[in-house]
């Protein structure tokens, strides 16, 4: 049986996946594609989590698209916001045609003689498996793992005689009005909860080893809103990405370079914001500089507020055993709660747990080098799409979407059939993909590909310097082998995908 072949076969529906599709149908509307979604909605992220509050921690005018304008008056916004804003993309733009639902797929195999991919795919809703030939495979499925977060096992646990639950997996039936909540955590996902949840609880407490850094933003952009008065819509929304760049840029770099003086003026701001006499330094003094951990965006303060009201507290101690009413810290005392709530972190995955194999061999992820932030050394005609860390996540994937496809033109123009990255020395000296100092990422780094100490090699996370090497710069590099298909004999008829 003929199988089905498109030119290039996406994996994901978030919003990497839609970036990828738009750019792809506008610079080769004549190539074919698909987008393999294993979930049944769009989203990504954005479907996936459910936890009271859940929003962007970047503002929507650098985190939406480039070529899609974000209108809404809130500039860091919920979940609903932005899926809804993604729903618009891909139906004004015939994206959802594209897309197949619940279609996990499992592995995917090369063959430098038919020039293509052999993708295995099962239907999550049927159990049926099927295979999809494709010339390029775009991984758009993040960096995590969807169907379970890290959840660590805490001492006496099954002692406890409430719920507890993770963020990544919200029960739909969870009332926690007029309850006692403890959230375990700092990071995004924890300051996110707790003052959602303090809205209607009786008490919420944050319960934390290590302090993180907390930066209040406005949940409204003035300037946007004011210019959308009187520019179209294109217009104020480009003024006001490139103010927003400019301004993470300016926190980013100075953070970096002058991380004492950065300090000083983040504890000054969380002062000014919190109750007269609370112990600042032991709370919210992480022992590690600005950025070297992402820092944590609070729309309006609301963290800071729950805490001046009094619905909400922070707690920095080390947990010694679960009980039958709470939590009994190392310091002796009690923590009581009938919610458990372990915003606890990610579990980090490459490629969406693909498994590559490469003319017969596994691909060992745990070997390969990024090249140019968006393909590994030794795997032809793959792409993967990793955004910012430092800044909006969707800034990256725009540019390696843009060069994505400058890629695929210049193939065309050349009657290429395979490109393909490979280190001129195998003794590179390499370091962690991801350049941060997350738990979540620690944990996981000996699962990642590696990155150089210089570019093309190098993961970059600086948006102008990107924009000059993946906007502007040459597709060509000495690093970049382009070939004919290795055999000219002819393939099996396959059945062209119909979008």
């Amino acid at each position: 049986m003929s199988r089905e072949y498109v030119d290039v076969l996406i994996v994901g529906a978030g919003i990497s996946g839609i970036g990828a599709a738009w750019y792809l149908q506008k610079e080769h509307p004549a190539k074919s594609y698909a987008i393999l979604e294993g979930r049944g909605a769009i989203g990504g992220t954005w479907d996936l989590f459910r936890y009271p509050g859940i929003r962007s921690d970047s503002d929507l005018h650098t985190f939406g698209f480039a070529f899609k304008p974000w209108t809404h008056e809130k500039s860091i916004a919920g979940a609903g916001e932005i899926l809804d804003y993604l729903r618009e993309t891909v139906a004004e733009n015939g994206i959802d045609r594209h897309v197949r639902f619940r279609h996990q797929v499992k592995g995917a195999a090369w063959s430098s003689e038919g020039a293509r991919w052999v993708v295995d795919v099962e239907r999550a809703d049927t159990g049926e498996r099927t295979k999809i030939e494709c010339g390029w495979l775009f991984c758009a499925a993040g960096y995590y793992r969807y169907d379970e977060g890290y959840r660590p096992r805490f001492e006496g646990e099954e002692r406890f005689e409430g719920r507890i639950v993770h963020p990544q997996h919200w029960p739909e039936d969870l009332d926690h009005a007029g309850k006692r909540v403890v959230v375990i955590g700092s990071g995004a996902t924890a300051v996110t909860l707790v003052p959602a949840m303090a809205e209607t609880a009786r008490q919420v407490t944050m319960l934390q080893r290590t302090p993180t850094y907390i930066l209040p933003v406005p949940s409204k952009d003035r300037l946007a809103n004011a210019l959308r008065k009187y520019l179209p819509a294109e217009t104020a929304y480009e003024i006001t990405r490139r103010k927003n760049i400019g301004t993470q840029r300016l926190i980013y770099g100075f953070c970096r370079r002058f991380p004492k003086a950065a300090r000083r003026w983040l504890r000054a701001i969380n002062t000014r914001m919190l109750p007269e006499g609370f112990p600042v330094d032991q709370h919210f003094d992480p022992p590690y500089e600005p950025w070297d951990q992402r820092l944590c965006a609070v729309p309006d303060g609301d963290l800071f507020r729950a805490i001046r009201a009094g619905t909400a507290s922070v707690v920095t101690d080390r947990i010694e055993t679960f009980t039958e009413r709470g939590i009994r810290l190392a310091s002796g005392e009690e923590l009581e709660a009938d919610i458990i709530v372990t915003a606890t972190g990610l579990n980090l995955q490459t490629c969406g747990g693909i498994a590559l194999v490469v003319d017969g061999a596994p691909v060992r992820f745990a070997e390969k080098v990024a090249y140019r932030g968006m393909m590994l050394d030794g795997v032809p005609n793959f792409s993967f799409a990793i955004g910012y860390t430092n800044s909006s996540w969707t800034l990256k994937i725009g540019l390696l979407c843009e060069h994505f496809c400058r890629l695929l033109a210049h193939m065309d123009r050349n009657g290429h059939a395979i490109c393909v990255a490979e280190r001129a020395d195998p003794d590179m000296k390499t370091r962690p993909l991801l350049d941060f100092g997350a738990g979540y990422v620690k944990r996981s780094l000996h699962e990642l590909p590696r990155q150089g100490e210089a570019y093309p090699w190098l993961m970059s996370m600086d948006y102008v310097e990107d924009t000059k090497l993946l906007r502007e710069g040459s597709v060509e590099d000495r690093h970049l082998r382009f070939r004919p298909r290795v055999s000219s004999k002819s393939h099996p008829p396959v059945l062209r995908a119909v979008g």
